[in-house]
């Protein structure tokens, strides 16, 4: 049974939604980008009926509640988020940021509750799925089981690579590895001229401080000598990142350019 406040997070999730027209997942806006991986018509018929509908969530939403025994199943088609673990004195580490076509809520399958909340930073666009969705792609097209095993394991990855930053590399090292990776991330999913004007950048220097373990004011520095040195323009009343020169930035991160990412499955 449902405690009040546990009815009351999910009533105030469903508060802050708005559902929209369903559509065949052949008209998902993220099929014909070149970052994902080309799927078989059966295989594609198989989300479909799996999918339950699309829906939106303003700014500021936890999509997911640390604690919460009924959190959903999504892949994220719009829109930035960000999965993270607090304190009980309310500090928060960000974990890593999802970006459009990262499936969210895998790991809450796996525990009775969630062990992680999941926010929206920007306005959302979620495809939702049944609850028994990642079971069922397991059991009846092993092929999509595979991609599911491959977006935990990239997800896993994206800890792994943070967990490098805040824990080896100096905070200079670890901030350029960060907005870098971010960069290279988020670059097919723009809209803009990436090389002229960078990417839409909607994260807070306090949402850096989170990721890298650092004070407000060590992020500040640490983001001005970034900016002083001419690798990297943040325009933050713009929500626009711009990196003149990849390779020097990863030069100073001490990650080997170019990343090269692998194309990815799209559930």
């Amino acid at each position: 049974m449902d405690t009040p406040l546990k009815a009351a997070s999910a009533v105030s999730r469903r508060a802050n939604s708005v559902h929209l027209n369903d559509r065949p997942c052949s008209q998902c806006p993220l099929r014909g980008c070149a970052t994902f991986q080309p799927i078989k018509p059966e295989e594609l018929a198989v989300i479909d009926e799996l999918k339950q509908s699309e829906v939106e969530f303003d700014a500021g939403i936890d999509l997911i509640r640390e604690g919460d025994s009924d959190s959903g199943l999504y892949t994220l088609l719009a829109g930035w988020a960000y999965r993270y673990k607090t304190l009980a004195d309310g500090r928060r580490q960000i974990l890593n940021v999802l970006l459009p076509g990262d499936f969210i809520g895998l790991q809450q399958k796996m525990d009775a509750v969630a062990s992680h909340g999941v926010r929206a930073l920007t306005p959302v666009r979620l495809c939702s799925f049944r609850r028994d969705a990642v079971w069922a792609l397991h059991r009846d097209v092993p092929s999509l089981g595979y991609d599911v095993t491959w977006l935990a394991a990239h997800g896993e990855r994206l800890v792994d690579d943070n967990l490098l930053n805040v824990g080896q590399r100096g905070a200079l090292e670890g901030t350029a590895a960060l907005l870098l990776v971010l960069h290279a991330r988020a670059a097919p999913f723009d809209p803009g001229d990436v090389e002229q004007d960078g990417i839409v950048f909607p994260l807070t220097q306090q949402h850096l401080a989170d990721a890298m373990g650092l004070s407000l004011i060590h992020t500040h520095r640490t983001l001005r000598k970034l900016q002083q040195d001419k690798l990297v323009e943040w325009r933050a009343g713009q929500q626009r990142l711009r990196v003149p020169d990849l390779k020097k930035l990863a030069a100073v991160a001490r990650i080997r350019w170019p990343l090269e990412p692998a194309l990815r499955p799209l559930i």
